[in-house]
């Protein structure tokens, strides 16, 4: 039965994109808020005093059609700062390490490009784009002027970071649209609350508009991998030392 439903609900996102397909195409400006100290563990609370508590970061969403391309927004101000920042405190340095992430998704073939650098390395993460088990609530709420409905599941893909995952998405801008991997809804996704406030996105601007040329662009370098490869060479990397990882601060 649950299989059955999660059918339906990819037939019923697919029928509503060919409705919006060709006719949309744009860009959407997110703000990212993290809530850096909620990912501390208990054992290592005085870190709290090393780092800032939250920490913001901006990406967009390009759109056309049944292609998109999620990436991060460089400012001038943050070019230094790309490949990480640093904080002391009482003679000791932590880095906090901003992964560059581009995310590319093509509905039509069913395609999901992740291009990550790790390590010094960047990677190509190919894999099929994966519909959410969402559930659908009843509340709304107007974000930017759109009206926008509720959708939930619960992430246990991994059972040491279980996630609470808390959508709203309108159908006024176009279908399978969204941040990051939250774009499998029958609309656009303008904001994601993880963890009740862990991690939050929120939609800043929505421009209806013609792309230039290189705007969406399939990431095409760096080594293939798939997800889980991925995934597996991170949690080694991160066991070797000693459970810290850098303090990535994006999934």
């Amino acid at each position: 039965m649950k299989r059955l439903l999660i059918i339906l609900g990819i037939i019923v996102c697919a029928a509503a994109a060919n409705v919006v397909w060709g006719q949309t195409e744009g860009v959407i400006t997110y703000e990212t808020k993290m809530n850096l100290h909620r990912r501390i563990p208990p054992e290592r609370e005085a870190m709290k005093a090393m780092i800032p508590e939250y920490r913001t970061s901006k990406d967009q969403l390009f759109f056309r059609g049944p292609e998109s391309l999620y990436k991060p927004v460089i400012e001038d101000s943050e070019e230094d700062m790309s490949s990480g920042a640093t904080h002391s405190s009482g003679g000791m340095t932590i880095r906090m390490q901003t992964p560059n992430i581009e995310t590319y998704t093509n509905r039509d073939s069913q395609e999901r490009i992740v291009q990550q650098e790790f390590q010094g390395k960047q990677y190509l993460i190919v894999d099929t784009l994966k519909v959410s088990p969402w559930k659908f609530g009843t509340e709304t709420k107007t974000i930017l002027g759109y009206i926008c409905k509720q959708a939930y599941y619960t992430d246990e893909t991994r059972p040491d970071q279980k996630m609470e995952i808390t959508a709203w998405y309108t159908d006024q801008v176009g279908a399978l649209l969204g941040p990051e991997r939250f774009n499998t809804l029958p609309g656009a996704v303008l904001a994601v609350d993880i963890n009740s406030g862990e991690r939050v996105i929120v939609a800043k601007q929505v421009e209806m508009k013609g792309l230039k040329k290189n705007e969406l662009k399939k990431p095409s370098s760096g080594q293939k991998t798939t997800s889980a490869e991925f995934r597996a060479m991170v949690d080694e990397q991160v066991k070797k030392m000693g459970g810290s990882g850098g303090m990535i601060i994006r999934n």
